[in-house]
């Protein structure tokens, strides 16, 4: 899925656009128990209150793709003959009828995660006549080319509020009032099938982590039984492993520094062109930037073996995952230098009589512990 076809199905989550007849849920305590199980109507719900559960469950389609929202992909052999991927249909064919077949998903799910805490397992289905789309991009929403049906699950933890002082109006006093359970936005969830091409995908599905350091591989293996990618956090810190190692001495502060903005400026040309198809970059395309930075042909062959050897022959990244894009951060024995924006031309490596410095040009403005001075 790409970011427009995110966001069309994020816009369901109203209550005046979409086709949810109920929300079913399971509420489990951090040993694993189940607590209670509901079926609610939304229809029967006061609006704030519907508003409340699909505001929830919207959050499982936020955040960056192919960093909180990673799409899954189904072998043939998964979607011919997988017990995974029979469940997943029976849900959504079934329109979240089928007790048994919910009870099973539960139960799945239960057995895949452990968090140290209560949580709700939230389950939806819903039916999307999906409006056509002209060349131009205008939509008709009067003519519909296909019915999209899709569940979508969303796993929050439900943590006891804080005491807080309230006022009582009959009693005219404030004192405190009663500690009770919150639902927290999703730490996990996922739509199925994926909306791929405006369209229904059953080899595919698009997965949520609220955290993109951590992707429940265990949950990933029972539901969907797919291979998980490395964790976007993993992933940086993989590539600037390859880096360091490969370059050896060759990586300077400049070659550095012009990959990293290399890869920024793809960010915001990508951006920028509104480009649908989600942002990735290849080994080769990392090793060109070091080409036009002088490194040797030894050195980035040794950067595309270990690059193979980490992530795969034939994978490409994010580049979001890869670098900072909001800011530069040199760090050193006691020393910290954060440079937002597009600053980075600022900052250079000087040696001078044999001693190595970090230069940073400044002009007006300058503090020091929130006091001005003049450079003189």
């Amino acid at each position: 899925m790409n970011e427009k076809e995110v966001s069309e199905i994020r816009r369901r989550f109203r209550v005046e656009k979409n086709n949810i007849r109920s929300i079913r849920g399971c509420y489990v305590n951090g040993q694993g128990d189940i607590i209670s199980e509901f079926n609610q109507s939304v229809a029967l719900m006061p609006q704030e209150e519907a508003e409340n559960f699909l505001s929830i469950l919207k959050k499982t389609l936020s955040g960056t793709l192919n960093k909180n929202l990673i799409n899954l992909e189904f072998s043939t052999q998964q979607v011919v003959d997988s017990e995974e991927h029979r469940l997943l249909m029976a849900l959504k064919d079934s329109s979240l009828k089928e007790e048994d077949t919910i009870h099973r998903f539960f139960q799945n799910v239960i057995r895949s995660i452990t968090l140290d805490e209560n949580y709700l397992i939230l389950l939806t289905h819903d039916t999307y006549d999906v409006p056509f789309r002209s060349k131009d991009g205008q939509t008709q929403d009067d003519n519909s080319t296909e019915v999209y049906s899709y569940i979508l699950c969303s796993i929050c933890p439900v943590k006891p509020t804080k005491p807080v002082l309230g006022y009582y109006v009959s009693e005219n006093t404030f004192r405190n009032c009663t500690t009770d359970w919150a639902v927290s936005p999703p730490k996990l969830g996922f739509l199925f099938p994926a909306f791929d091409d405006r369209s229904a995908n059953i080899y595919s599905a698009l997965y949520y982590v609220q955290d993109s350091s951590e992707t429940y591989a265990q949950f990933v293996d029972t539901v969907f039984h797919c291979d998980v990618p490395m964790p976007a956090a993993e992933q940086k810190e993989a590539f600037q492993s390859i880096l360091c190692e490969s370059l050896e001495r060759e990586c300077d502060f400049d070659t550095v520094c012009a990959v990293q903005e290399q890869l920024k400026n793809l960010i915001e040309e990508h951006k920028a062109n509104r480009e649908e198809i989600p942002l990735t970059v290849s080994k080769g395309h990392v090793a060109r930037i070091l080409e036009t930075q002088g490194v040797s042909k030894e050195h980035i062959e040794r950067f595309e073996k270990q690059f193979d050897e980490q992530f795969g022959p034939e994978t490409n990244l994010s580049p979001k995952n890869l670098v900072e894009t909001n800011q530069l951060v040199v760090t050193a024995p006691n020393v910290k230098i954060q440079v937002g924006g597009d600053g980075d031309h600022l900052v250079e490596t000087r040696v001078i009589n044999g001693v190595k410095y970090i230069m940073i040009r400044a002009e007006d403005g300058v503090e020091v512990n929130g006091v001005p001075v003049h450079i003189t």
